[in-house]
């Protein structure tokens, strides 16, 4: 049994993530940061040889590569060293039954985002998260970063006041041609819906940013009014999508993301407006959160420096002025899963608190539905 830093290391399988796939390494950079996880199994593609090829250049036991994810959640649930947690990084179309098939197997579940493909497919998902025993933690990463847990905390302490606005935007510019039709691998099936969904740019980095609104302010949308479109001729997906939320508050809230917009190559930024002060956060510069009091001159809080709740300064690795960012934050939430599914291996009742679990995924598919019938029906309002 290995341990790190009094952790006992958990033994992790992935499904997905194979030759050529970009989100499979991340999950394993971010399960490796803080030495939480081992991955000794994978069924890392649907054709056996390339699966096999791909758990060979990973070293991976050649008896625990599979072509068959049904195969891995049965046999690894039969063995003694079995996997305790998979992580799904396959096309969204997998998501559901490689997670129904370890959760019936009783093997913990890190999924990467959106949940589902449909609506429909999240509710049955839903369901049985709650048949199981096993964990569901969905990787909507962008809540790892430090200043944004630190914007959260201090929305939650009323530095704000009420909230009013809700400002959210993630644009890139990497579908503005129409590179599926030469094969790029990441755009052949993110703009396929039989695979990716009905939704586009407003699946793939719109639910990121919504989950990132309600996340730091603690709001949930009622109603959007939204408009998708395809800009590139032949596209069977949107690649732009623009839309206004009212908010269960009473609050009003703006999205935009898009994939067509040149000179963005990961622009999501977030803006929340109370009756008493606001707060801007930027991808781009994610150790820094701009705290702008009514009244008073705007001011910068940063990671590693003074004036941080307690809870995000202990997420810092590295002391103040070493940048840190996109992988750090996946690794807080792979972290904090090892956690969550160690304190259940000990039969204490710990909710996932800050991770992302089956009802952010839940809410994230009901937005997409909803999104979609708004621009369907011409761009009105439609509720969650």
């Amino acid at each position: 049994m290995s341990e790190t830093n009094g952790h006992r290391k958990l033994r992790l399988g992935m499904v997905g993530g194979g030759e050529g796939a970009f989100i499979g390494g991340v999950h394993r950079i971010a399960a490796r940061l803080d030495d939480r996880f081992e991955l000794v199994a994978g069924a890392l593609a649907s054709e056996a040889a390339r699966a096999h090829r791909s758990a060979a250049a990973l070293g991976l036991d050649p008896a625990r590569s599979y072509a068959d994810f049904e195969v891995m959640a049965r046999e690894e649930a039969a063995r003694p060293d079995g996997i305790e947690a998979v992580s799904i990084v396959t096309p969204n179309h997998m998501h559901a039954p490689v997670a129904t098939a370890f959760l019936r197997a009783g093997i913990h579940v890190i999924c990467d985002k959106p949940m589902t493909r449909t609506l429909k497919e999240a509710e049955a998902l839903a369901e049985e998260v709650r048949a199981s025993n096993a964990l569901f933690v969905l990787t909507h990463n962008y809540t790892g970063y430090a200043m944004v847990r630190q914007a959260r905390a201090m929305v939650e302490a009323g530095q704000l006041g009420r909230i009013r606005v809700v400002q959210v935007e993630y644009p890139q510019d990497w579908l503005t041609e129409p590179v599926e039709t030469d094969g790029t691998k990441q755009a052949v099936w993110r703009t396929d819906p039989a695979r990716a969904g009905a939704a586009g740019s407003l699946g793939d980095i719109g639910t990121h940013a919504m989950n990132l609104a309600s996340f730091v302010s603690g709001l949930e949308p009622r109603e959007v009014c939204a408009e998708l479109t395809s800009f590139v001729a032949g596209r069977a997906v949107d690649d732009d999508v623009q839309m206004l939320i009212r908010y269960e508050s009473g609050a009003k809230g703006m999205l935009w993301a898009s994939q067509v917009s040149p000179g963005n190559e990961n622009g999501l930024k977030l803006r929340v407006y109370g009756e008493t002060a606001g707060l801007e956060w930027l991808q781009t510069a994610p150790d820094s959160l701009r705290v702008s009091p009514f009244g008073e001159p705007p001011y910068l809080l940063s990671r590693g420096g003074p004036g941080l709740t307690p809870e995000v300064a202990e997420t810092a690795r590295v002391p103040a002025g070493h940048p840190e960012g996109f992988l750090e934050a996946f690794g807080n939430i792979y972290s904090a899963a090892a956690d969550a599914i160690l304190a259940h291996e000990r039969g204490e009742p710990r909710p996932l608190g800050l991770l992302p679990g089956v009802a952010d995924g839940l809410a994230g598919m009901r937005f997409i539905s909803a999104a979609l019938r708004s621009s369907q029906a011409g761009g009105v309002w439609t509720a969650l």
